[in-house]
C-alpha cells in the first residue's frame, strides 16, 4: 500500500530544488538586497543627525550668542538715549532757569524803581501832609 516511486521521489525532490532556486533568486535575494540597503540607509540617516544635532547645537550656541549681542547694543542705544534726553532737558531746564532768574531779576527792578518812586512821591508830599497836618490841628 505504502509504496515509494524512486521516479517520483526523485521528480518531487527536482521541483523542490527547482522551487528553493528560483524563491532563492526572485525572492530571496531582492528581499535580502532590499534589507542591507535599508539597514545602509537607516546607518546612514542616524550619522546625519548626529552631524545635523552637533550643527543645530553650535546653531543654537551661536544664536543664543547674537542674542547676547543684541541685547547689549539695545542696553547701549537705551543708554544712549537716556543720555541724550537727559542732556536735552537739562539744557531746556537750564534755560527755563536762566529765563526765570532774567524775569526774577527785571520784577525785582522794577519793585525797586516803583519803591523809589513811592518815596519820592511820598517825600515830594511830606509838605502837603505838614500843611494839612496843620490845619486841622489849628482847627482844633
Amino acid at each position: 500500500m505504502l509504496d515509494i516511486s524512486p521516479v517520483l521521489l526523485l521528480s518531487t525532490a527536482i521541483i523542490f530544488l527547482f522551487v528553493v532556486a528560483r524563491l532563492n533568486s526572485c525572492l530571496f535575494v531582492p528581499l535580502l538586497k532590499h534589507m542591507d540597503d535599508r539597514d545602509k540607509s537607516i546607518k546612514k540617516d542616524l550619522e546625519n543627525a548626529q552631524s545635523n544635532s552637533a550643527d543645530v547645537d553650535g546653531m543654537l550656541e551661536e544664536a543664543s550668542h547674537v542674542i547676547a549681542e543684541a541685547k547689549k547694543e539695545a542696553a547701549a542705544i537705551r543708554d544712549q538715549a537716556y543720555n541724550e534726553a537727559k542732556e536735552v532737558a537739562d539744557a531746556k531746564l537750564a534755560s527755563a532757569k536762566e529765563e526765570l532768574e532774567a524775569k526774577t531779576l527785571k520784577f525785582a527792578k522794577e519793585l525797586e524803581d516803583e519803591t523809589k518812586a513811592l518815596k519820592e512821591s511820598l517825600v515830594a508830599a511830606m509838605p502837603q501832609f505838614n500843611e494839612s497836618l496843620k490845619a486841622k490841628i489849628s482847627s482844633i
